[in-house]
């Protein structure tokens, strides 16, 4: 049977190349909103941290009615750490619209995700975005392109494909780069001739293929995924089995059943083959799972998650401030909170470690961890968390460790100091254009190499330098890379900052705190400019004596602190250092707070 009324369809992207945005005109003008309706911007990024940062984090379904089509529509993640939702939910469709920015072009992430989709064999619409960019270079973005699907060995098919020159925040498409469009018609008449109609077997026995996971308090562990083959009926009894896992056999009931219908979840009694369906019901159910008939069991194959590069070590909290801040503090909490999110991101690994309250935690990169900690810093979680390390691989009895490709956006004059920084780093020129009157640099560089690199990126360039990477692959061991050459500022006693001690400290180096703090021994107040840590007394108060003299009384002045995001914290901490999170505070600490074992510990670890 021939689907001519389903088109199932993702938009993949690098991030802020204005997928979401889009999606946000194509659902107004697919007639899901109301004409009166009041609508935020970028309506699918659901999540308070989507919302802030202006990233899409989770992938998102949602659908739209076009000429009597329903076209069902998914929102993938931009960023690179979380490719790991872009190549899951790329089993859902046929399809895929390759947004690129008029002005960017191609940037890591749009290589990435372009070369899973030509793998898995997807038709492509390449979509040319933000034409109305004063900066727009249509035309050369076009030919890049056109190299970038060369270069991934795409099909003649694959190259030939249609482009559309789209204002996603104007709402308008058309087919000629130098006419501007008036709505989205061009887009969508585009999607309905380009990609074919789903031909399906409605007879055959159930086969539904899970691609995503949801929770709901009311009716526990939502799964959600395309109709494979046959009819879901509300109510069947199934088997749930996995093509990778063969002991997998789960049997259960579709207890409910629903269609996504715009940005709702609307009950039905049944779905047929193509359609894309929530159902709860099985609560076991993981991501990569099958739903099959119960009288025929067959397993659909699931692609293969990239592996993660990089490891944090989750462990409780056990700084002097322990438990006053928290909801979730013990062992117990912290491995249940570890362990769910599992059944949510497939990119991610939880393993035991030697010590029974540290989990070993693994994800694609320090945005990808840095999400779940704040996360669970929201829902009211405290721990604390080890410096990131990238993942080693031995291969032939040869040491390989994760290599990213980087590109860089900068201004000319500031070329000479991204250089410099990337032979510190073991950074490797591949390519070198000129785009304007700025300069793209695109680098080769070993994961660890970029621990710490963002902030100081910025202060080279000035705060208009543009950088991002994507996971390359697996090289041979580059050498050692010098990560810190900064020193800490750690308290010398527990109590309260005050004015006075932090005013001696200051000129030590720059505060992370003001005064009326709380710190306790082994606490990192700051960050000194040489090498080396150095004790502070920021709870020192002035001794009152009888001598007066006219300037020792004068009010003393404090430089403001500079207070760090959790980004830039874990950029920060050095080997011997910890980030305690609590839902109030995030603080570095050493691991041995005590100044004297800890002077011990680095003179045995020199003569070691």
């Amino acid at each position: 049977m021939v689907r001519e009324d389903l088109r199932n369809i993702a938009i993949i992207a690098h991030v802020d190349h204005g997928k979401t945005t889009l999606v946000d005109q194509m659902l107004k003008q697919g007639g899901t909103f109301r004409e009166n309706q009041v609508v935020e911007e970028r309506v699918m990024d659901s999540g308070d941290l989507e919302r802030e940062r202006g990233i899409t984090i989770l992938a998102k379904n949602t659908s739209i009615h076009y000429r009597g089509v329903k076209i069902n529509v998914v929102d993938t993640p931009g960023h690179a750490d979380f490719s790991g939702e872009v190549e899951r939910v790329l089993k859902m469709v046929s399809g895929v619209l390759i947004l690129v920015d008029a002005a960017e072009g191609p940037m890591p992430q749009t290589r990435f995700v372009t070369q899973k989709a030509l793998e898995m064999g997807l038709k492509l619409i390449i979509v040319v975005n933000k034409v109305d960019r004063p900066d727009a270079r249509v035309h050369e973005v076009i030919d890049e392109v056109l190299e970038l699907l060369m270069d991934l060995n795409a099909s003649d098919d694959q190259i030939d494909s249609p482009i559309v020159f789209c204002s996603g925040r104007a709402g308008t498409s058309s087919l000629d780069p130098d006419v501007a469009g008036v709505d989205l018609k061009p887009l969508f008449d585009t999607i309905l001739e380009h990609f074919p109609p789903l031909e399906l077997d409605e007879t055959a026995p159930l086969q539904l293929l899970v691609s995503s996971i949801d929770y709901n308090d009311y009716v526990g562990r939502i799964g959600i995924g395309r109709i494979e083959r046959g009819v879901a009926v509300q109510g069947a009894d199934v088997v749930v089995c996995n093509y990778n896992h063969k002991d997998v056999n789960l049997r259960g009931k579709l207890v409910n059943l629903y269609e996504i219908e715009g940005l709702e979840r609307v009950p039905c009694e049944s779905a047929k083959a193509g359609d894309i369906v929530c159902f709860s019901g099985l609560e076991k159910i993981n991501i990569g799972d099958t739903v099959c008939a119960a009288d025929n069991v067959e397993p659909v194959s699931f692609v293969k998650i990239s592996e993660p590069t990089v490891e944090m070590i989750f462990s409780v909290n056990d700084s002097p401030f322990a438990g006053k801040e928290g909801k979730f503090v013990t062992t117990r909490h912290l491995r249940d909170r570890l362990y769910r999110e599992l059944l949510r991101d497939v990119s991610l690994r939880v393993e035991d470690t030697a010590s029974t309250d540290s989990f070993r935690v693994s994800g694609r990169g320090e945005m990808h961890l840095s999400i779940l900690i704040e996360t669970m810093r929201r829902e009211g979680y405290e721990f604390q968390v080890s410096s990131p390390k990238v993942l080693y691989k031995t291969i032939d009895g040869e040491k390989y460790e994760p290599v990213e490709r980087l590109i860089v956006d900068v201004p000319e004059n500031s070329t000479g100091v991204v250089f410099e920084s990337m032979g510190t780093r073991k950074g490797e020129l591949v390519h070198m254009s000129a785009i304007g009157s700025r300069m793209r640099l695109e680098f080769l560089i070993p994961a660890r190499g970029l621990f710490g690199y963002k902030s100081e990126f910025m202060t080279d360039t000035k705060g208009e330098g543009v950088m991002s990477s994507v996971f390359f692959e697996y090289q041979p061991y580059k050498g050692e890379i010098q990560r810190k050459i900064t020193g800490s500022l750690v308290a010398f006693e527990t109590g309260e900052a005050v004015t006075y001690g932090l005013f001696n400290a200051q000129g030590r180096g720059t505060l992370f705190i003001g005064a009326g703090t709380p710190v306790y021994e082994g606490m990192v107040v700051g960050v000194s400019p040489k090498e080396g840590d150095i004790n502070v007394n920021v709870c020192k108060t002035k001794h009152l004596t009888n001598t007066r003299s006219s300037s020792s009384d004068d009010a003393l002045r404090l430089i403001p602190p500079k207070r760090l995001s959790l980004e830039e914290a874990l950029e920060f901490i050095g080997d011997d250092e910890l980030l305690e999170i609590t839902p109030l505070n995030v603080r570095i600490r050493k691991q041995i707070l005590d100044g004297e074992l800890r002077a011990k510990a680095r003179a045995k670890a020199k003569l070691s």
